[in-house]
């Protein structure tokens, strides 16, 4: 049985994260580093528990979710199909079975946005753990906030809380944002598709997504 442990731990499995994000530093994305996978593994893996999944499932999540990225080495375009394609090689050489591996690439290839769909619970979680990670951290060079929508909306989230109620059947994603750095109309200009997506996300779990800023209920 393949771990998440000797996931995280495979220098392969690093290099391509590393250098994936050497890609997307080049081409003035966020931080998609280190930071960002073991943030999205870590919550990935919460809301499988929370929801009641084993703990062989909530390991697969945190799996797919470390390795949801690693397509972007190839390429920004097409990055979760790639990424997919690169996470059955690895995991087929590691010796996972082939129906969580089979698990876990279809996670990953139904991640991004532009093709993205809840096609089971680790596609879901992983959505939604993706999506929500909107931070000041992720920004890599604040002298691009002001021709940079996406840095600038990154930079202006003062704190980012995405809270799990299986109680009241709710995801919550709670931010504090710095208004004077960006209107909160920004954040919606970029996030929208992202945020509708997570909504389908909670929709496979039965559950709603819901989005409040500054206090304010606004999804």
């Amino acid at each position: 049985m393949v771990t998440f442990t000797e996931v995280k731990n495979n220098e392969e499995i690093k290099t391509y994260i590393r250098m994936a994000d050497e890609t997307l530093k080049s081409l003035k994305f966020t931080e998609h580093s280190f930071a960002h996978v073991v943030r999205c593994a870590d919550v990935a893996g919460q809301i499988l528990s929370r929801l009641g999944y084993d703990r062989r499932t909530v390991e697969l999540g945190q799996i797919a979710a470390y390795m949801h990225d690693i397509g972007n080495v190839v390429n920004r375009i097409d990055h979760a199909q790639s990424g997919a394609v690169m996470a059955f090689q690895l995991l087929d050489k590691m010796g996972m079975l082939p129906n969580e591996i089979a698990k876990i690439v279809c996670a990953i290839g139904n991640h991004d946005e532009s093709t993205a769909y809840p096609v089971n619970e680790l596609a879901a979680a992983l959505i939604i753990a993706d999506k929500s990670d909107v931070r000041r951290s992720r920004v890599r060079d604040k002298a691009d906030l002001d021709i940079d929508i996406h840095d600038r909306v990154n930079y202006a989230v003062e704190k980012s809380k995405l809270t799990i109620d299986p109680e009241e059947g709710k995801f919550t994603l709670s931010l504090t944002v710095d208004e004077n750095i960006s209107p909160i109309s920004e954040y919606f200009e970029i996030f929208l598709g992202r945020m509708l997506l997570c909504r389908r996300a909670a929709d496979y779990f039965n559950m709603k997504f819901e989005v409040t800023i500054n206090s304010l209920k606004v999804m």
